[in-house]
């Protein structure tokens, strides 16, 4: 009887954790109905390309926790590392801010750091409204200078706890240059990332980082490690450098084989976003599963039809955006055109951006720099469908 008793506590015991195993939920990990998984979205983009404006599309949107550059932290405290020798630091950066895991940040900042010591927070609507500052609505529209001004004294502590309050998590970063290095991240079962590759036509870039060289002389000199920054033909050794990856990482996401990133990838071109810039924003909020409400349509079209330069860097306010993309042609002598167009045709033949063979082709306004971009992508709305029903 003895023996019986003790198969029977076992049969039993086995029925008992099958019913455990499978018609109870093992952790708290496990996903609920009612609460979907977060997305993550990697606005992967180059300095001077558009990046910051591109960034605040998705800052701007109620639905999305927003951090514009923190590896930008990485780079500052080894700076005496080349940019490849970094990819990995800044990869786990990215992937704990992915997850709101801000502690991240302590191997890079001090110990007695504030919400306000995080780069370009004030970038961030996330950090300017509920509950990592409460003087703002989580629907409002908010500058970087009115946050500023009142939403710094709030402790480091907020940004954890604001990230974890939101259904999107998007950074924008321009310290990869190689798509390979984020596979990781791809294949990572607790993130739901999707890329944005943002582009920008390298006469443009070039002519733009003329003006903020001061700004950008630490970043160039991580990138090409070298003496090479030095000298006339440094800002062109750059270039080089930053459209090879370009190209790189343009030709890993949109021909891979690799099935994770199937809808995945999104290359996007500043220029194309300026020139439609309602039917860019609704391509891409569609690729990030967000929805493009009436209020953020009106501010995507105001910002981009005032009348500021962008000159200075990460500078993100109105702004005639069309005029900005095409300033290079009345600027930039045509003999530096040509040198950036020797170290970058690869990249503009891959991306679709005419080579100017002349001084009188730069200066004809009416000769399109731009070739039409092929795509697999659905079929986007045109800015008159979406303006259809606003009163801007």
């Amino acid at each position: 009887m003895r023996k019986s008793g003790r198969v029977l506590v076992l049969l039993i015991l086995a029925v008992l954790s099958f019913l455990l195993i499978h018609f109870l939920p093992c952790s708290n990990n496990t996903p609920t109905k009612g609460k979907p998984s977060p997305v993550h979205i990697l606005l992967l983009s180059s300095w001077r390309s558009g990046s910051s404006f591109t960034g605040q599309i998705f800052s701007q949107h109620p639905s999305v926790f927003y951090l514009m550059e923190p590896a930008w932290h990485v780079w500052v405290k080894m700076y005496q590392n080349s940019a490849e020798v970094l990819h990995m630091a800044v990869r786990d950066l990215v992937r704990s801010v992915f997850l709101c895991d801000m502690s991240v940040f302590d191997a890079y900042m001090s110990s007695q750091k504030k919400k306000s010591d995080l780069f370009k927070w004030e970038a961030s609507r996330a950090l300017c409204s509920p509950p990592a500052c409460d003087l703002f609505s989580r629907s409002d529209i908010i500058t970087a200078g009115n946050c500023r001004t009142i939403c710094g004294k709030y402790p480091f502590s907020k940004v954890e706890e604001a990230c974890k309050t939101y259904s999107h998590v998007a950074i924008k970063e321009v310290r990869f240059f190689d798509l390979k290095v984020l596979y990781p991240l791809l294949t990572d079962p607790s993130l739901n990332l999707k890329i944005i590759h943002l582009v920008r036509d390298p006469r443009a870039v070039f002519s733009s980082r003329e003006n903020t060289v001061a700004d950008l002389e630490r970043d160039s000199n991580i990138v090409l490690r070298s003496q090479r920054t030095k000298g006339e033909m440094g800002p062109y050794n750059t270039m080089q450098v930053i459209c090879k990856s370009q190209v790189d990482i343009y030709k890993a996401g949109s021909q891979a084989i690799a099935s994770f990133l199937k809808d995945r990838y999104l290359l996007v071109r500043y220029e194309d976003i300026v020139r439609d810039p309602l039917a860019k924003a609704a391509q891409m909020y569609r690729f990030a599963e967000l929805h493009f409400t009436p209020e953020l349509q009106k501010w995507v079209h105001n910002i981009t039809r005032g009348k500021g330069r962008g000159a200075q860097a990460f500078d993100i306010g109105s702004r005639d955006a069309l005029e900005v993309s095409q300033a290079w042609r009345k600027t930039l002598p045509f003999q530096k055109i040509e040198k950036v167009q020797n170290v970058c045709k690869d990249a503009m033949d891959l991306l679709g951006y005419r080579l100017i063979q002349s001084e009188e082709e730069q200066k004809n306004m009416s000769l399109d720099v731009l070739f039409a971009q092929n795509s697999s992508e659905q079929p986007i709305l045109k800015a008159e469908e979406l303006l259809s029903t606003l009163t801007l």
